[in-house]
């Protein structure tokens, strides 16, 4: 049988480095977009392969999926702006059409709360804030779905960067907010992969413990 990868991209640190690490505790073969050598050995050290690109390029994206067969793709890029430019719409699409081309079973995309319908669920402090950056991940999301992809949409809320702690669930539900530790988060995310259940679904992700409102909500639950 041909070996298949799930195709990383962020995998340097935060969310996509847990992800990286479930993937690998599960013995899913993994090939991950790094935008520089920084991040190699410590990935190569886990066994997985490093491929180096911009996801701000096209091409670059492109090449980076060649040579393997690509079962998923999961992205979790986004963050500060390169020469004016957000990788967290740029940059998801040049996955998103890469994916398309190579024929990528599924695709998951890590966004964040505040995104799309979700708008609802942040003070106007935080929108005030994080308004530039939700803009981008929605066109983000609407490229995937109209992508014709199978996709998961995953929306963590705050992220905190300790161990993980079991309490951290989905909902479709888009008034939710909340914390949510990375690990945590990469841990549904992974979930997400092997469930047909998540197939098309935008995901609200936050920890039931930490949620800045208590609400009620329904669990959207992965087999």
């Amino acid at each position: 049988m041909t070996t298949t990868y799930v195709f990383l991209a962020g995998a340097s640190r935060g969310v996509g480095r847990e992800i990286a690490r479930c993937l690998v505790e599960q013995g899913i073969q993994v090939k991950a977009l790094l935008r520089s050598e920084a991040a190699r050995s410590e990935l190569e050290a886990m066994g997985i392969t490093v491929v180096l690109g911009d996801a701000l390029s096209a091409a670059e994206v492109e090449q980076a999926m060649q040579g393997t067969p690509i079962q998923a793709v999961i992205s979790t890029i986004g963050g500060l702006p390169k020469d004016g430019e957000r990788a967290d719409y740029l940059g998801n699409k040049n996955l998103i059409d890469a994916a398309v081309k190579v024929g990528a079973a599924k695709f998951i995309l890590v966004s964040s709360i505040g995104s799309g319908e979700s708008i609802v669920a942040l003070s106007p402090q935080a929108l005030e804030t994080l308004r530039p950056v939700l803009i981008e991940k929605e066109k983000a999301e609407q490229h995937l779905i109209a992508s014709g992809l199978n996709y998961t949409i995953v929306r963590p809320g705050g992220l905190k960067s300790e161990p993980a702690t079991g309490n951290a669930v989905l909902t479709e539900d888009p008034k939710v907010s909340g914390m949510i530790h990375r690990a945590d988060v990469a841990h549904l995310v992974c979930q997400c992969l092997q469930s047909d259940r998540a197939n098309h679904k935008i995901l609200s992700a936050i920890d039931r413990q930490m949620l800045f409102v208590p609400v009620e909500f329904a669990e959207f639950a992965l087999p």
